[in-house]
């Protein structure tokens, strides 16, 4: 699944497909005026937010070892990456993931005589799995992977999601899940060369797939490392979703990659003609979107990095740049989806495994937060130059995410 810069071109040397990071840029113009309104610095709610604090939070980190432990059934979820959760109506909570191991887990010692619970190496890997939480426990694993491959030596890779009317003013909801395809590719492109954005449509309760749509394909985009994709993270705000991707600027040797937004009216997520991107200066339909975020050296985001809003203030959680993209988790903030973005402010380095190991994807939690505390996960991955695959299997404790709770306050 994506990558930071950094961590991306560490775990390039591991020779595994397993990971979520990375992202991409489009093309073609049809402007629409943005109205005075909705001026990207208009709004007088806004403050300057950064991390006041941060604690580990142990017990979503154990429900996730303890499920992923758990030898009751061969088909169901044991680790994976790009953690994104989304509350159901009917007050569940659906955790998306990208590429999973599913099978079996057993006791300590592992074959290597080391006191960690392992998988066999056999075991299945997947691009993409579901897993149901309710009440703070996790239960069941939907049938992996969740969506196929698209085509042969294609994959999809669950982003965010959101629960809509299935139209605009319908009373009926339905699941939209925002899709990564990615086409395995020769190196740089080892996790797979940018593709498309496409949304997925889940009917409710029953989370049956019902469609798949394409709404911005990159093919035709020369240059992987300029291609964009739409999903790592969304916000919803005044009937609008503002859904926010990025392009693989690491992949061409840059230390930061560029941020992106675009936005759909409520009920229109599946829909490609609602899609307006930022210009610039505008949101315009069918146009090469300009990064509000990044100027490829000490500003810029991963691949996989995550916006919610706070009061007026919208605060983006990334991997720092540089070296410090493999353990350090950076903030901006900014008035407005479109920018300008301010920071980096303060930088937080959660806690992570013995050996060679990197954290990426920083992912808040809204539906898991509250009062003042906001909870954000993070993935964890080996970065050893061989057999990253066996020694995730070796210790199974190492691809899953952890979680940290944090507080906010005004920037000093």
């Amino acid at each position: 699944m994506p990558d930071d810069s950094e961590a991306a071109r560490a775990r390039q040397r591991t020779g595994t497909g397993i990971g979520l990071l990375l992202v991409l840029v489009l093309g073609a113009a049809l402007l629409i005026a943005l109205p005075e309104d909705e001026s990207p610095d208009d709004d007088g709610a806004c403050r300057a937010r950064t991390v006041d604090s941060w604690q580990a939070d142990d017990g979503l980190t154990a429900e996730f070892a303890r499920y992923g432990d758990d030898a009751s059934r061969t088909d169901d979820w044991t680790g994976g990456d790009g953690t994104h959760s989304l509350r159901l109506p009917d007050g569940r909570v659906l955790w998306l993931f990208s590429d999973t191991f599913l099978g079996r887990v057993y006791g300590p010692p592992n074959p290597a005589g080391e006191s960690y619970a392992w998988r066999d190496t056999a075991e299945p890997l997947v691009r993409n799995s579901a897993v149901l939480m309710r009440e703070g426990r996790l239960e069941t694993t939907l049938p992996a992977p969740l969506f196929a491959d698209p085509a042969p030596n294609q994959w999809r890779w669950p982003v965010a999601a959101r629960v809509e009317p299935r139209s605009p003013g319908s009373s009926e909801q339905v699941v939209r899940v925002l899709l990564w395809v990615r086409t395995a590719g020769q190196a740089p492109w080892i996790f797979g060369v940018p593709t498309a954005t496409e949304v997925a449509t889940l009917s409710l309760p029953g989370l049956r797939l019902e469609s798949i749509v394409k709404v911005l394909d990159q093919q035709l985009v020369p240059d992987p490392s300029r291609r964009v994709l739409f999903g790592t993270t969304l916000v919803e705000e005044d009937g609008w979703t503002y859904v926010f991707g990025g392009d693989d600027g690491q992949a061409a040797s840059r230390p930061a990659s560029h941020a992106y937004v675009a936005r759909v009216r409520e009920g229109r997520l599946g829909d490609p003609a609602a899609w307006r991107y930022w210009n610039g200066s505008a949101w315009a339909a069918a146009a090469r979107p300009r990064p509000v975020l990044g100027d490829g050296q000490r500003r810029g985001v991963g691949s996989a990095f995550s916006v919610v809003r706070d009061g007026g203030t919208y605060v983006l959680f990334t991997m720092a740049t540089g070296t410090k993209g493999l353990t350090t988790v950076a903030s901006y903030w900014a008035c407005s989806p479109a920018g300008p973005w301010h920071g980096p402010a303060k930088e937080f380095s959660p806690s992570l495994p013995q050996g060679q190991v990197a954290a990426y994807n920083p992912q808040t939690h809204p539906v898991l937060s509250g009062d003042g505390r906001l909870v954000l996960s993070y993935d964890v991955n080996w970065l050893e130059t061989t057999g990253a695959a066996a020694q995730l299997s070796r210790n199974v404790s190492l691809y899953r995410p952890r979680f940290v709770s944090l507080r906010l306050a005004p920037a000093r």
